[in-house]
């Protein structure tokens, strides 16, 4: 949850869902904002779509019937419109407004190894959704001053939620996002965050890169667009040392140069990006912006492009 947009959070949903799936886990991305970045950013024309998260939370159609595939093997979503902006208002006089979203993908977790879910910028009634659907975050923190502040008015909300909705709701760890080397202010806010949260910031930090952000124009992961860059190792290491966390087997050999994901066989948990812990029978992930952070990402698990532009990628 980060009410400061514009941090990392789609970008995080959409690059380790594909990376999850690309080492053979079934992913399901939950797109909760009505921007609908995660949607267009796995190739989904907005203009186009019937059946979005907006019918599936105000109870209009099944979520099975919401999903869509995408052009990355064992990926799917249920895409987002501006439709779901109206979602809030239309939710506040309902009994159970929080718990809409978690009670519309209950039946769809043996589907799945994860589920993102991609969060609004923003504290309201979906951002809520997402973190009552939510077993675990993962929070997307840019390597900046203003993040600090953020985070610590995540941390807030996340203990909220879990006091008075969500009790399983827990931190996965935070992942420092747009993390410029050359600079001296990534390395000091990387080092104050890794000093307040040391059992919480996970190693990997995702570069600030030119690939990361061209991808989403055309419609793809970094690692389908630009599978030799920084950025798309930087995910996929992600989503090895999340899998790590969780217990979960990693295919250590597998790399991006390889032709096709690698096969697996999932096994069961619920994982949300930007929240909490994993069970041991499918993870839900929910990703979320605020103040500063962008941040949760929910999941649900069950049993080359070189180039040197500002020296960010190869």
């Amino acid at each position: 949850m980060n009410q400061k947009g514009g941090v990392g959070k789609s970008t995080t949903a959409i690059n380790l869902g594909a990376s999850l799936a690309f080492l053979g886990r079934q992913v399901l991305l939950v797109d909760m904002d009505p921007q609908g970045n995660s949607t267009s950013g796995v190739g989904i024309d907005k203009t186009r779509l019937r059946v979005t998260t907006y019918d599936v939370i105000t109870g209009s159609v099944p979520a099975g019937e919401a999903v869509l595939g995408t052009a990355t093997d064992r990926l799917w979503i249920i895409p987002s419109d501006v439709r779901l902006a109206g979602a809030e208002v239309e939710l506040v006089a309902q009994i159970a407004r929080e718990t809409k979203l978690r009670s519309a993908i209950r039946l769809l977790e043996p589907k799945y190894d994860f589920l993102l879910i991609d969060c609004p910028p923003s504290l309201g009634l979906l951002t809520i959704n997402g973190m009552t659907a939510a077993e675990s975050c993962i929070i997307p923190l840019q390597s900046e001053f203003y993040a600090l502040e953020g985070l610590a008015q995540l941390m807030e909300t996340i203990a909220l939620i879990r006091r008075h909705i969500n009790p399983a709701l827990g931190v996965a760890g935070i992942v420092l996002t747009m993390v410029d080397q050359r600079t001296k202010l990534s390395e000091q806010v990387a080092a104050d965050v890794r000093a307040h949260f040391p059992n919480l910031v996970l190693e990997t930090e995702v570069p600030r890169s030119i690939r990361l952000a061209e991808a989403p124009s055309y419609g793809q992961p970094v690692m389908t667009y630009a599978p030799g860059s920084r950025g798309a190792e930087a995910y996929l290491a992600l989503a090895r040392e999340i899998l790590r966390r969780l217990g979960l087997c990693v295919d250590g050999a597998h790399t991006l140069n390889e032709a096709s994901p690698v096969s697996g066989s999932p096994a069961g948990h619920d994982l949300s990006i930007g929240a909490p812990g994993a069970h041991q029978a499918g993870s839900r992930a929910g990703i979320e912006s605020s103040a500063g952070i962008d941040s949760q990402a929910t999941h649900t698990e069950r049993g080359a492009h070189h180039s040197r532009e500002r020296g960010d990628d190869p």
